[in-house]
Parts: structure tokens; sequence; C-alpha cells
């Protein structure tokens, strides 16, 4: 699992790759806490190249959510593929969630 942060037009944007599961969840989440530094600011997960994303990797992005919302950011899952939004939708997470 790779995880890149980039900050451009007042957005910043997180770039999911690979495979999101128990074996990558604690690295992601410690990846993606400079996201929540950014107060009532966009988030952006960017998820064209993210494959797969288990019950742990579910956790690590309603994480985020959470604790973006407390701190008045507010969270975008971008380029959702069908595999990944098929994922979210059993999970009940596709309700949670804006998109992109």
């Amino acid at each position: 699992m790779k995880t890149i942060i980039q900050e451009t037009d007042g957005k910043i944007t997180a770039i999911l790759s690979g495979e999101l599961d128990t074996a990558a969840a604690e690295e992601t989440e410690k990846a993606l806490q400079p996201l929540l530094c950014s107060k009532g600011k966009e988030i952006v997960l960017d998820c064209t190249e993210l494959e797969y994303i288990s019950s742990s990797g579910l956790r690590v992005l309603l994480s985020i959510l959470k604790q973006a919302k407390a701190v008045g950011s507010r969270v975008v899952l971008k380029n959702v593929n069908e595999v990944i939004r098929d994922v979210l939708d059993i999970s009940g997470f596709i309700s949670i969630f804006e998109f992109e």
C-alpha cells in the first residue's frame, strides 16, 4: 500500500495505491494523520489506484472521516472503482461518505 499526500487549490489530496487490507491498515492510518492538521480544508481521498479494501481499511477511512469532521474538515472519496464502491455499499459506508 502506498499513500501520497499533496496540497493543491486549497484541498489536501491523499492518493491511495494498492490494497488497503489488515497488513496495510496501521501504516496507512499513520500516513494519513497529516490530513487532520488541515482544519476546515477539504480532504480528498483519491482511490483511482486503490485495488482492494478490507474491513480494517474501512475502519481507517471511518476514523479519518470522524477526526476530520471534528476539526471542521470535509472528506470526499474520488475515483472509486466499482469493486471498492460495492464494498462501501455492502458495509453501509456509501451513505456516510461524499463522492466526487
